[in-house]
């Protein structure tokens, strides 16, 4: 049994190495990385790790390269989820319709009214976020241009911080190219959470911030006291809006 599973498991690493050398990798980085920004099951991420870690065992792949196609990838993707958004709306976009998809598209129309261009550029990080962000900043009509530039600084971000994490994970276990893309695809898994909640976290704080502030109830308004004998406030008299006169000793006439 055991050795089955190790038969197998350098099957799979001659695979890897097999795709990374052949003439369809780049061809391959750029569908999947264009494709994840409209296509939530498409790993991008993961292609950009595997050849990082082919990059770093041997395999002769130019990491500039790979980070320059991903990229592109990433941002002609994030046009097409643009466009999706400005002719269908974010109604009709099946991967938005489930709970996690509303609640995606209802805190990215929210922030894009205070800080857009953040948003854009945190929601790369996040699979599913950074579509429903795309979409839904053709569905709002965030200006098209600033789109188009923020959209490439992000791009460039990710391709380059994915990239790394396939390098550092190749660092310790390039013997085992197959582990090394394993690592680098948990360690995006989990940066992308994290990015998620504090991308929530702000949003919550911020619509702490602008709700208005409570108003304190009014204060029963006393009038000043006689020479004769104090006295209480002005009541409505029961069954009128009237004052009735103040509560005090009586005056000898």
């Amino acid at each position: 049994m055991i050795d089955a599973i190790a038969s197998l498991w350098a099957q799979l690493e001659s695979m890897l190495f097999g795709l990374v050398a052949s003439a369809w990798a780049f061809p391959a980085l750029f569908a999947s990385t264009a494709a994840d920004g409209f296509f939530p099951p498409v790993p991008g991420e993961t292609v950009i790790i595997m050849l990082a870690v082919g990059a770093e065992t041997g395999s002769g792949v130019n990491l500039a390269l790979v980070v320059l196609v991903a990229a592109l990838g990433a941002w002609c993707g994030d046009q097409v989820a643009y466009a999706l958004g400005r002719a269908l709306g974010t109604s009709r976009v099946p991967f938005l319709r489930g709970p996690r998809g509303q609640r995606a598209v209802a805190w990215a129309a929210r922030s894009f009214e205070r800080r857009g261009a953040s948003v854009v550029l945190g929601a790369r990080f996040v699979p599913v976020g950074r579509m429903a962000v795309n979409v839904t900043a053709g569905a709002v009509g965030f200006p098209r241009r600033r789109f188009m530039g923020l959209s490439a600084v992000a791009s460039v971000a990710w391709a380059g911080w994915s990239v790394l994490i396939g390098v550092v994970a190749a660092q310790p276990l390039g013997d085992h190219p197959l582990l090394a893309v394993a690592v680098g695809v948990v360690v995006g898994t989990v940066l992308g959470v994290v990015v998620d909640r504090v991308l929530t976290a702000w949003g919550a704080r911020g619509r702490r911030a602008a709700a208005p502030a409570p108003r304190t109830p009014a204060v029963a308004r006393r009038e000043p006291a006689l020479a004769g004998g104090g006295v209480g406030p002005r009541v409505p008299a029961r069954g009128t809006g009237a004052l009735s006169a103040p509560c005090g000793p009586s005056r000898p006439r």
